[in-house]
């Protein structure tokens, strides 16, 4: 694959997502910084991302809109076409590697009933459209030891029994998710790739705590997820208004 990214490596860092962040000016469209050990990464809902120091992937890549230097515009109601893009890369580039991986909605990367990928996207907006976005993504890599509060995490190396180097696997990932140094359409993939998609499953109605069962049939535009109840009714639900129970 292309690769048109620029890659800077820090040692230790609190945060790349926060590097990139406070530097945007500064930082060309699709630039990297990835770190061996972040001392405060962080994931969704708020959450500690977990990572043994240079065990694994955790970087974040500066994508600019419009003005800003770098893709067309995109309107802030087309927002989610990037979580599509990056979680379908990453789940090409798992697929190079012989690991099948689906995508828990909205973008974190399963393989099978296991976590090995989490992703944190945080947009800046100008007007209606999004002038900036800072990706950031956590992907078990070699690390084979987690700490016990994490429930269900898994990695590459756990999956394939291979060791693999960093910087080079950085370079091979980034080149699967700008191919040509566009946003790529992937919205039939991402539904296609959708972890349990179309299957009765149990989940957790956080408007009332109340626990239902209900099969996924897809996903709006602007990201909300579609679950149809037994009784065929279907809902939407917006981030942290549905947990699943795995």
């Amino acid at each position: 694959m292309d690769n048109l990214v620029s890659i800077q490596w820090l040692e230790e860092t609190e945060s790349t997502q926060d590097v990139l962040r406070n530097g945007i000016p500064s930082y060309d469209n699709l630039s990297v910084v990835a770190a061996r050990l972040q001392t405060a990464g962080r994931g969704q809902r708020g959450n500690r991302w977990f990572s043994g120091k240079g065990e694994n992937l955790t970087f974040s890549i500066l994508l600019k809109f419009g003005n800003s230097g770098g893709f067309p515009s995109l309107p802030v109601s087309g927002q989610f076409s990037i979580s599509e893009a990056i979680s379908c890369g990453i789940c090409d580039y798992l697929a190079s590697k012989g690991i099948d991986s689906h995508i828990k909605w909205p973008n974190d990367i399963y393989v099978r009933n296991r976590k090995i990928c989490g992703m944190l996207i945080e947009n800046s907006l100008a007007g209606s459209n999004i002038s900036s976005s800072v990706v950031g993504i956590g992907l078990n890599v070699n690390q084979r030891v987690f700490p016990p509060q994490l429930v269900n995490p898994t990695s590459m190396s756990l999956l394939t029994g291979n060791e693999y180097l960093l910087e080079e696997e950085l370079i091979i990932l980034t080149g699967f998710l700008f191919p040509g140094g566009i946003l790529p359409d992937r919205r039939d993939d991402y539904l296609s790739r959708l972890y349990r998609i179309g299957e009765f499953h149990e989940y957790t109605d956080c408007s009332d705590g109340s626990v239902f069962e209900g099969k996924i049939t897809g996903v709006t535009k602007d990201g909300l997820l579609q679950v149809e109840n037994r009784k065929g009714e279907l809902k939407e639900f917006a981030f942290k208004e549905i947990n699943y129970i795995i």
